[in-house]
């Protein structure tokens, strides 16, 4: 396994909307391997294709207490869903930010696993927001996108003042 570079914002790579997969293929497994291992490196529960550079709908993610339950969700599609709730959000690709988003509160997905095979997920746990949240990046949205304009300003501001400490 490798562990792949995740795309910054402001990249205008995270911007580009993910193709669906064709076909589930042994080259598809090993990104999906590659990047359930970039996410645990990187300390994320979830992680899209198109945050590195693999403009795939596909997306990994862990929200087991243990980190040691991996899901990945092959062309996802949300079928269903109920209610709205405010959480707390922060992203790989927008490293130190965290910010409230209005998600949906209970949601239905279809999508193949990583075998290839049909599977169905209904939940309205941390998991649904984290389906929705990578989800979004296959889209080109990012969470920040979600936020009315004055605090999308704030948040870029707080990131470009983080990005000048880290230097």
């Amino acid at each position: 396994m490798a562990l792949l570079p995740v795309l910054q914002y402001p990249d205008p790579r995270l911007r580009k909307k993910a193709d669906p997969v064709t076909e589930v293929t042994d080259e598809i497994r090993t990104l999906v391997d590659n990047m359930i291992e970039t996410m645990y490196d990187d300390h994320g529960v979830g992680l899209a294709a198109t945050q590195v550079n693999v403009h795939k709908q596909i997306l990994v993610m862990d929200v087991s207490p243990a980190h040691d339950g991996p899901t990945c969700l092959i062309n996802p599609e949300i079928v269903a869903h109920e209610g709205t709730v405010d959480s707390e959000e922060g992203c790989l690709s927008v490293p130190g930010i965290f910010t409230k988003v209005k998600r949906h509160k209970w949601i239905h997905v279809k999508a193949l696993n990583r075998k290839g095979e049909p599977v169905e997920i209904k939940t309205d746990e941390f998991l649904a927001l984290c389906i929705q949240h990578e989800m979004d990046h296959l889209n080109g949205v990012l969470f920040i996108d979600h936020l009315s304009p004055l605090k999308r300003k704030i948040a870029i501001k707080k990131l470009e003042k983080l990005r000048k400490q880290a230097y």
